[in-house]
């Protein structure tokens, strides 16, 4: 199993990126797709996350109305869109994945480093 995320970079204060997870060695179908960001100095956060069958989502409360998380279970791939940018949004941002009712997160990418300017 592997998670590839990707389109990390750089972006001014009040710019967009959209940020992709691939996986790969299972069905992503079968998987509650969350993501997660460490901040430098910071321990690791939940950022949101998806449910398996897409029915819904959770964000945590400083990206609520900025940030979008979606599915592709067609390409194997979930996906954060973030939108208005801050400064304190740059992390290293991680997907993970876990069963449709387990506990703890299975499966985690190896990040993809957000900096925001301002």
């Amino acid at each position: 199993v592997q998670l590839q995320a990707s389109g990390g970079g750089l972006v001014q204060a009040g710019g967009s990126l959209r940020l992709s997870c691939a996986a790969s060695g299972l069905a992503l179908r079968n998987y509650v797709v969350g993501w997660f960001r460490r901040a430098p100095g910071k321990e690791r956060e939940f950022v949101g996350r998806i449910k398996w069958d897409a029915s819904s989502t959770d964000y945590t409360e400083s990206v609520k109305g900025r940030f979008t998380i979606s599915r592709d279970d067609a390409k194997n791939t979930g996906y954060l869109q973030m939108d208005s940018l801050k400064p304190e949004d740059t992390a290293v941002y991680y997907c993970a994945l876990k069963r449709a009712f387990a506990g703890t997160y299975n499966f985690w990418g190896q990040g993809t480093l957000v900096t925001v300017s301002s």
